[in-house]
């Protein structure tokens, strides 16, 4: 049986010893070396060929997310594991961007590292469940994001900047002074912008034209 070589990661011995443990009592896995720095971990790739780094986020040199970057621009058959403290979505997001094929927290149970490798290993991506919930709602707030874009384009030209004066906080009556048109129609363009763009409240307009530089914040 062909074993995954694993290259660990951490700038904390007892870590690294008891990943070593851990891992050195699965059949499938040989841990061909060690790493307390991102520039170690990247001489460490260059010369051993690991198939999955387990790589911390917090090193004294590089980040972890920068020497996942680099490894998989070098390295690009090469996995890499994230095993972190870090739960938070600025994290995650930027270790999935960098190429980390799986992402586990260091509180999590010793089973759902040993399946990460394994299914980083495979070419599949592992996301701990707690933190699964941050890529389903990304991709709710890009999907959302995208039917709004593709709504902008429907909006008429005066649609437009009307939404852009009620973003700004204008009234209906000031926003018709300065289109000369009546009050009545700006409440009209109002109801039918908000309408196509899914948007319910001043706020969420406000929001929406920031995003999309109608309005300096």
């Amino acid at each position: 049986m062909k074993k995954i070589k694993l290259l660990l990661v951490d700038d904390h011995v007892v870590v690294r010893g008891g990943l070593r443990m851990l891992l050195e009592n699965e059949a499938d896995f040989v841990i061909v070396g060690e790493a307390d720095s991102g520039e170690q971990a990247l001489d460490l790739a260059d010369q051993l060929k690991p198939d999955v780094i387990i790589m911390d986020l917090t090193l004294p040199d590089i980040s972890g997310i920068e020497a996942t970057r680099r490894v998989k621009q070098k390295h690009p058959e090469t996995a890499v594991a994230a095993l972190t403290i870090h739960e938070d979505q600025q994290y995650f997001f930027e270790m999935l961007q960098a190429g980390a094929s799986a992402y586990v927290p260091k509180r999590a149970a010793p089973d759902d590292l040993i399946t990460a490798i394994r299914a980083a290993h495979r070419g599949e991506t592992y996301i701990y469940p707690s933190l699964a919930k941050l890529l389903v709602n990304d991709f709710l707030e890009h999907s959302d994001d995208e039917k709004q874009t593709a709504a902008m384009s429907e909006l008429t030209r005066r649609e437009q900047e009307v939404l852009s004066l009620l973003a700004e906080g204008k009234t209906n009556d000031e926003i018709a002074g300065e289109l000369v048109i009546s009050p009545h129609t700006v409440a009209r363009h109002r109801e039918n912008l908000m309408g196509k763009l899914g948007l319910h409240n001043r706020s969420e307009l406000v929001k929406y034209a920031i995003r999309k530089g109608l309005i300096k914040p």
